[in-house]
């Protein structure tokens, strides 16, 4: 017999770039009723709850009236508004990266746990149906080495404070966390501009190396990933949600009206993926977990994980650098 249970109520922070997107989302599943939205700018909030059927609210009042909600304003406010949740028995999805200082967000973690309140922190790409399909892929395999190159030009009518490396490269950086199962135990990285193009290079003690780059400077979008093993290279398209396998068959020699040639035929594998768009994935993941006090995909221990190694990484990538002496002639 099944039993319907009573819509979990949900409510988003901040309804800007991003948020107003978690509004539409939740606005959308079953079983959800997006409750109301809350932003400083309050003509902005009237507008999206407009668009999505809801209410803008002011923060006490969306507090009391929700049972889950997504944090998505800017990186300093993270902290402050997932304790006040925290506080009201409130589950919460904060948006990356989960906090600005890794000793906040412990104590974030020790208060939701001493609650019983669910925290899981925004990295969509986990929900990327590329990425899950290729979950399954690497299980099988002897991983080399990992490259990705999150690329693009500079976002329009958005100002982005954040270093490429903390608003781009942190999503490679969880995906190959979570892929690879470990902290890297070596960081080099490299920065110009400010850090808006960055590339990195993390050694993991089993010998496996990850080649990223992440770049705002770049006329051209490239979200892509590709994996070395001993049997295969897969290579991965967020964009397309695509994967592709590639494997060699046997060389060979063949005769051709006389003439013998040498063949070496590639074989791709395309696995079949599955549809979806990634932050509607992520969100049915989250009421999920919250609803069943089931562990959440990407926790706030991985998002603490991710910080420090993006953190380690923006920082040696802008330590200044000597000039290179010139030698008189």
């Amino acid at each position: 017999m099944n039993v319907e249970r009573n819509p979990t109520n949900a409510a988003v922070v901040g309804v800007g770039n991003m948020g107003r997107h978690h509004a539409r989302v939740y606005s959308e599943l079953p079983n959800v009723n997006l409750v109301g939205v809350f932003d400083v700018d309050g003509e902005q909030a009237r507008e999206v709850a407009e668009d999505h059927g809801t209410r803008a609210m002011d923060m006490d009042a969306l507090l009391d009236a929700t049972d889950v909600a997504s944090i998505a304003v800017p990186t300093q406010f993270h902290a402050d508004i997932a304790g006040d949740c925290i506080d009201n028995g409130v589950d919460v999805l904060v948006e990356k990266p989960f906090v600005d200082d890794p000793a906040v967000g412990r104590e974030l973690i020790e208060r939701a746990d001493e609650a019983g309140v669910t925290i899981q922190v925004g990295h969509v790409e986990r929900f990327n149906p590329a990425i899950r399909a290729l979950a399954d892929i690497v299980a099988d395999l002897d991983v080399i080495a990992v490259e990705a190159h999150r690329l693009g030009p500079p976002p329009e009518g958005r100002a982005v404070d954040e270093s490429a490396v903390l608003d781009l490269m942190i999503h490679d950086v969880d995906v190959v966390l979570a892929m690879l199962g470990e902290t890297p135990e070596n960081v080099t990285a490299n920065g110009v501009k400010n850090n808006q193009y960055a590339t990195a290079s993390l050694e993991f003690g089993d010998g496996t190396v990850a080649s990223l780059t992440a770049s705002r400077v770049t006329q051209q979008r490239v979200r892509k990933l590709s994996i070395t093993a001993e049997s295969c290279r897969v290579n991965v398209d967020y964009i397309d949600r695509s994967v592709e396998i590639h494997r060699h068959s046997l060389p060979e020699y063949i005769e051709d009206n006389g003439d013998v040639r040498y063949r070496h035929e590639s074989i791709v594998e395309r696995p079949t993926v599955e549809t979806g768009e990634p932050l509607k994935n992520q969100l049915e993941s989250f009421v999920a977990a919250a609803t069943s006090d089931a562990d959440p995909v990407v926790s706030g221990e991985d998002g603490l994980r991710v910080l420090e190694v993006v953190r380690r990484i923006d920082d040696i990538a802008a330590e200044e650098r000597r000039p290179a002496e010139v030698s008189a002639r």
